[in-house]
């Protein structure tokens, strides 16, 4: 690819304020202007998708909910969850000749998930019924990332949200993505301590998504 991909650290942020930014990002910017992708914590904060049913939500608690414009279902965002967004011209790259669609940037989003957790020995895996990335402990199957997008003007915003040592409690209260009785696990789960932080995974998470949408220049910002 000829345009850049600007990576940015944002630290930890509000969900509604970092949301904000992202539509503005995507209704100002024009056929030059770089994809970027977000790295971001949020305190903690439940999310309810466009198509979101509020009886997911089983128990309400002092948690904010945030009606959010992304795909899917009710999630929980918190401290230790390392959280990527992509901010993606879709159409400008199939005008100059990638085969890249919504269903391949989810793919290419939950082989990121896929790749990185096997650099940790962690075998996961996508489901094509229930977008997000899956670990089987046990015989029992518990989800490890969750996956939401938006698309606007041909452009991605949102993105995925990857569990690496944060309390999973409030997922409790809900019905994670929408699916009753579903179990979450993180990172931490898996392997020692020190290797379950959100700093050490993240330029993993990111080299992998590199790789598989072939970009081949990069700069980083921390701001």
């Amino acid at each position: 690819m000829t345009i850049a991909l600007n990576v940015r650290q944002l630290g930890v942020q509000d969900y509604e304020s970092v949301w904000q930014k992202m539509q503005a990002f995507t209704d100002s910017r024009d056929a030059t202007t770089p994809d970027e992708i977000w790295l971001v914590q949020h305190p903690a904060v439940f999310t309810q998708g466009q198509a979101g049913k509020p009886e997911h939500l089983l128990n309400p608690t002092h948690i904010p909910v945030v009606q959010s414009d992304r795909g899917g279902q009710i999630t929980y965002h918190g401290l230790g969850q390392q959280i990527m967004y992509v901010l993606i011209d879709i159409k400008r790259q199939k005008a100059e000749g990638h085969d890249l669609n919504v269903r391949q940037l989810v793919t290419a989003l939950e082989q990121s998930v896929v790749q990185t957790l096997a650099d940790y020995g962690v075998s996961a895996y996508p489901k094509l019924d229930a977008p997000g990335v899956y670990v089987n402990v046990n015989g029992q199957e518990k989800k490890i990332c969750s996956l939401g997008l938006r698309i606007r003007k041909g452009c991605s915003f949102h993105g995925l949200a990857l569990n690496i040592n944060m309390d999973l409690t409030p997922f409790r209260n809900i019905n994670p993505c929408g699916y009753a009785g579903l179990e979450m696990c993180q990172l931490a789960d898996f392997v020692q301590p020190e290797q379950a932080n959100c700093d050490l995974v993240a330029p993993k998470l990111i080299a992998h998504f590199v790789k598989i949408l072939g970009y081949n220049t990069q700069q980083i910002f921390n701001i």
